[in-house]
């Protein structure tokens, strides 16, 4: 150490430092460092310079600064726009901060100037090696790339002085301010020699991997572009990369063409493909096309078949396992089945399963294709609007793919699955096609053998395909589409069906599916009633099965929190399970009203019963009608009032009536939407009651369109309809004679305990319906 203590001006700088017989330019923009540089130049020009520990810090204190810095002198100062200065100062000497003066203007520091001396004396035999040590060091350091100059290389390796030498590297070097601030910390020469040459020995060993690293990816990319030419010449590419994977991929699919089982035509096409795939090997992009095409060719299953069930008992048990009622749909499949036996060969089939939601059309198709041992393939149609969906698109197309119906066969892997187009009443058509027209040569028995998918090119054979198609609502599906298949309709389920069908599937698969054990749960038969009437309204059991599964979780909740072995449900506590009851049946009348008559109606929930009331009130002939009523029971209204003006001699109604008087109809529950052509009877029933005065029985319902003449026509949804009717409790029917095929073919279950009138002219519905 020094005696010599110095008051200064300082500057802190941020991001370099500066050592002894170092001439640099720095930026100082802060007002305390440019108030120090001032004040520096007013005196003799000394300013201490030292570097901030962290660049971060605006307003620096003591324990932000390094303790060793430089006293230099400033050289020159160039003031610059917005007020900051450029500063060249020259370093002289090293010095240590002590302590700050008080200053608030700028910094000011007391410093002890450093002695550079050696603390121990270097001989000379030791400085010579020194020396030579370095300049091997600092030679292979500049000789790797470094940014030395050559006449600064030769001046330094020219000095013969170990102290000057290891000044004059230090401040050449081109080297990050933390490792200056090293070297500019070492006041001793002996460590300033050995952290630079630990610096030098480094930087070398850096530049010399960075290199090695350049080689490689140099000697990378000169491959690549090797590669890139030998790649464009068919014969280099086998010769010089030895790619032996395309060679064997050509192999494979030639040996899967001479294996694969299929039409001549295929084989052909297949040959021809592999062909052109030998000859644009070198090209990425058309070879990726054509390998795709291949491998969809090699998939396709042209000749491979399953073998069907020929076992009709089993087929049967089957059927009646998976599903409860049902008959037509099995009976359907049975004797497709039995045809196939008899004539070894007959032609598929293709069912249309008809019904409103939840009523279990797709599991219908998985049981009949476990019955008859088929692979199920689902296809769902619903809100498809690109033709391309169903017969592919060209191939000349970027990501061209097969359609649909080719996919499916692919994932087969037969050629005679069971192949199921959900939601067919949901397809659409745009600027891209229409998927109906599409479907025609799908679903058409005396085209399909030869259908035409975009993407494959050869003809595909669909006649082995047992196609079945579902639906909600046949008047959506168009018609040339609709004749090309054979209806099967699925209809709401009867109250004693959704039991059954709650205690043989729901149940079990609920508990299975919520983690518990058989004995567990119980539900009595009554809960299960109720559960139907007061917590469910549809056509389905979907929303059954929901409320078994909450039931279910239920459970799950109370064994885990209350320890009990296992759970009852009944009537009395069913509310703690599901809560109240949503839904009520609206029940017939006590007794006979005037204007008032209960219809029938269908919905997409099932049947329902609604009641139509009149009024007749003095006015000037008015009709109104209200109740959200849709066309065309706004003219079946009108003509209900036609008929009645037609024969009103008959109840002797005054001509005059009808001028003087208001008829206004409504329908309850107005805010929901009510149409259709089965309201006519009704509505003319009650309006004639209330013109006569007549009271009509509170035990009868009715259904039926009427005419301008009186006849009473058919309609439809007649067994949702009278298991409404039943519901409400209704005793007596009124339906149109031309659904009484429809009757009929019903069960007890449905008709039982009604009393089903069949009429065809209003004059019969009158003399059942007026007391």
């Amino acid at each position: 150490m020094s005696d010599t203590v110095l008051v200064l001006p300082t500057v802190a700088l941020r991001g370099v430092t500066i050592l002894p017989g170092m001439v640099i330019h720095f930026e100082v923009s802060r007002e305390k460092s440019i108030r120090a540089i001032e004040q520096a130049m007013v005196k003799d020009d000394r300013v201490f310079l030292v570097t901030q520990r962290e660049i971060s810090v605006m307003e620096p204190t003591l324990d932000d600064l390094y303790t060793i810095g430089t006293i230099s002198v400033i050289k020159q100062v160039v003031r610059l726009p917005k007020g900051s200065l450029r500063i060249l100062a020259e370093g002289q000497e090293r010095a240590e901060l002590l302590d700050f003066e008080e200053a608030e203007e700028m910094l000011q520091s007391k410093i002890e100037v450093l002695d550079t001396g050696e603390l121990q004396p270097i001989d000379d035999v030791r400085s010579e090696a020194m020396l030579r040590n370095l300049k091997g060091l600092f030679s292979a350091y500049a000789g790797n790339g470094q940014n030395i100059t050559r006449d600064l290389f030769l001046e330094i390796l020219d000095i013969d002085s170990l102290d000057k030498l290891v000044d004059q590297i230090c401040i050449n070097i081109p080297v990050p301010w933390e490792k200056q601030q090293r070297l500019l910390g070492a006041a001793d020469l002996q460590d300033r020699y050995e952290i630079l040459c630990d610096l030098l020995a480094n930087e070398a060993e850096i530049e010399r991997i960075r290199a090695e690293l350049k080689a490689r990816v140099k000697a990378r990319i000169d491959k690549n572009q090797k590669e890139y030419i030998l790649r464009e010449q068919l014969k280099e590419i086998r010769e010089e990369l030895g790619d032996d994977t395309v060679q064997s991929e050509i192999a494979q699919f030639k040996k899967k063409s001479d294996e694969l089982k299929a039409p001549v035509e295929v084989k052909k096409t297949l040959r021809n493909e592999i062909r052109r795939f030998e000859n644009v090997v070198g090209n990425p992009s058309e070879s990726g096309v054509i390998r795709g095409y291949i491998e969809t060719l090699l998939g396709l299953p042209w000749n491979r078949m399953s073998r069907d069930n020929r076992d009709l008992k089993k087929a049967r048990q089957i059927l009646e396992n998976d599903h409860y009622g049902l008959e037509k749909v099995k009976e359907r499949i049975l004797e497709y089945l039995a045809v196939r036996l008899v004539t070894k060969k007959a032609d598929a089939p293709i069912l249309c399963l008809v019904g409103p939601p939840g009523t279990g059309k797709t599991s219908i198709a998985k049981s009949i294709a476990k019955a008859l041992n088929k692979v199920f393939v689902r296809i769902s149609l619903g809100g498809v609007r690109d033709e391309a969906e169903i017969r592919g698109h060209r191939r000349t197309y970027i990501g061209a793919m097969p359609g649909r119906i080719a996919e499916g066969l692919h994932h087969a892997g037969v050629r005679n699955p069971l192949m199921l187009l959900d939601e067919i009443d949901k397809t659409g058509s745009d600027y891209k096609g229409d998927i109906s027209s599409a479907l025609l040569e799908v679903l058409d028995p005396e085209e399909n053998s030869h259908f035409s998918d975009h993407y494959v090119e050869v003809p595909i054979d669909l006649s082995e395909v047992l196609f079945i198609a579902t639906a909600n609502d046949v008047q959506n599906i168009p018609r040339p589409l609709l004749d090309r298949m054979e209806l099967i309709e699925i209809n709401s389920y009867t109250d004693n069906e959704k039991k059954h069908i709650a205690k043989e599937h729901l149940i079990p698969r609920q508990i299975e599916a919520n983690g518990l054990r058989k004995g567990q749960l119980t539900i009595t038969d009554d809960t299960l009633d109720e559960i139907i009437s007061a917590y469910t309204k549809e056509a389905g059991v979907r929303s059954l099965e929901r409320q078994i599964g909450h039931i279910c979780r239920k459970t799950a909740l109370k064994i885990q929190e209350q320890d009990l072995e296992s759970v009852q449900v009944t009537r009395d506590n069913l509310k703690d399970f599901l809560g109240r009851g949503r839904y009520t049946i609206n029940m017939a009348n006590t007794r006979p009203e005037i204007g008032i008559v209960r219809g029938l109606a269908w919905t997409s929930v099932g049947g329902d019963t609604l009641e139509i009331e009149v009024n007749i009130m003095p006015g000037k002939g008015e009709f109104l009608l209200t109740g959200q009523l849709g066309d065309v029971m706004k003219e079946s209204a009108q003509t209900g009032i036609s008929y009645i003006r037609s024969i009103a001699d008959r109840y002797s109604i005054q001509d005059s009536f009808f001028r003087e008087h208001d008829i206004h109809i409504h329908i309850p529950e107005g805010a929901v939407p009510k149409d259709g052509p089965s309201a006519g009877i009704t509505m003319a029933t009650a309006m004639l009651s209330a013109i006569t005065r007549t009271p009509v029985r509170s035990d009868l319902a009715m259904t039926g369109e009427i005419t301008l003449r009186g006849r009473v026509l058919p309609i439809g949804g007649l067994k949702e309809k009278l298991l409404a009717a039943r519901k409400a409790g209704i005793r007596t029917v009124l339906v149109p004679s031309g659904n009484k095929p429809d009757v009929l073919e019903m069960s007890e279950e449905i008709t039982g305990g009604l009393e089903i009138i069949y009429v065809s002219q209003m004059e019969k519905v009158l003399k059942n319906a007026l007391v």
